[in-house]
């Protein structure tokens, strides 16, 4: 399944996700031939998306493992390299190298965060994925609570930032910009900004291929009838590298996305219509109609 047929969104951006996964595909032939160990389904794929975030990357690598391991399933990362320029790319094939949980989509040039992150849902094989920033500000130690919250009946789980560790003016702008969002749109999500989450694998063919992706994924859910729930988790304050996202996209990318967002979500059919009706077989082969007059 493309998430990014009839879609109808701008070519420039559909290329370049296009020419990100066909060079993804190159690549993990070559992983999934390595890592052959692996079974074709999974239960768990964590999905990162690194831009510039060298001195990041093995620190979070190991804390997302220490998080899975005790859980007793099979998982996967899928690390998408999105055209970094420093060393990123470089660690990346270092871990997967000696690590045949590791899988690396390496794009050739920077294609935006929402390319990556579409890229890395589309060679996922898990049952259930996992969303997280590469910058090391959410905690893997929360990976845990978000699937047992998959296992209790949600389709979706949103992280919800507590404590969060950014300035004063950025806190001030995401509330301000959740609040709208919520409104408008209805998905009752306070943090769709929190790139912590977690949903089955069906979920994903929800998402629309937009730029600011991350903050409407919980609305195209619930517009497609699925059931989203929110769960508290951690917020650190940066360790290394810089933030990739100035507030200035913060406002007008988001603002003129939501517009789109808004009219999707009240022209698409839910899941269960989409499934079509149910039909009583009785009915469907006549068994139970009256005879015709006469």
């Amino acid at each position: 399944m493309c998430l990014l047929e009839d879609a109808g969104v701008n070519d420039g951006f559909v290329m370049a996700v296009r020419h990100g996964m066909s060079s993804a595909d190159d690549r993990l032939h070559t992983k999934m031939h390595d890592h052959a160990s692996l079974s074709d389904t999974l239960a768990v794929s964590v999905v990162i998306p690194f831009f510039n975030e060298g001195p990041n990357v093995a620190r979070l690598l190991e804390e997302i493992r220490l998080a899975l391991e005790p859980l007793a399933q099979d998982y996967e990362i899928v690390c998408v390299n999105d055209g970094s320029t420093d060393q990123t790319g470089a660690e990346l094939e270092r871990i997967a190298a000696a690590w045949d949980r590791c899988r690396v989509i390496d794009f050739p040039s920077n294609c935006g965060q929402a390319a990556a992150l579409l890229a890395g849902m589309r060679a996922a094989r898990g049952a259930m994925l996992v969303t997280l920033d590469g910058d090391g500000q959410n905690d893997p130690a929360d990976i845990p609570r978000l699937l047992a919250r998959l296992n209790d009946g949600a389709d979706m789980v949103a992280g919800v930032r507590a404590g969060r560790r950014d300035s004063a003016l950025r806190r001030a702008m995401s509330r301000t910009a959740n609040g709208i969002r919520s409104r408008i749109l209805g998905d009752g999500i306070r943090d769709s900004g929190c790139a912590l989450k977690a949903f089955r694998c069906e979920v994903a063919a929800a998402f629309l291929p937009i730029r600011t992706l991350y903050s409407f994924m919980p609305a195209l859910a619930v517009a497609a009838g699925f059931r989203v729930v929110e769960q508290a988790v951690s917020h650190r304050a940066r360790t290394a590298g810089e933030s990739k996202y100035g507030l200035r996209a913060m406002l007008w990318r988001p603002a003129v996305d939501m517009l789109g967002v808004w009219w999707f979500t009240r022209r698409r059919l839910r899941e269960e219509v989409r499934r079509g009706p149910q039909i009583n077989p009785r009915v469907a082969t006549g068994a139970s109609l009256s005879p015709p007059l006469r």
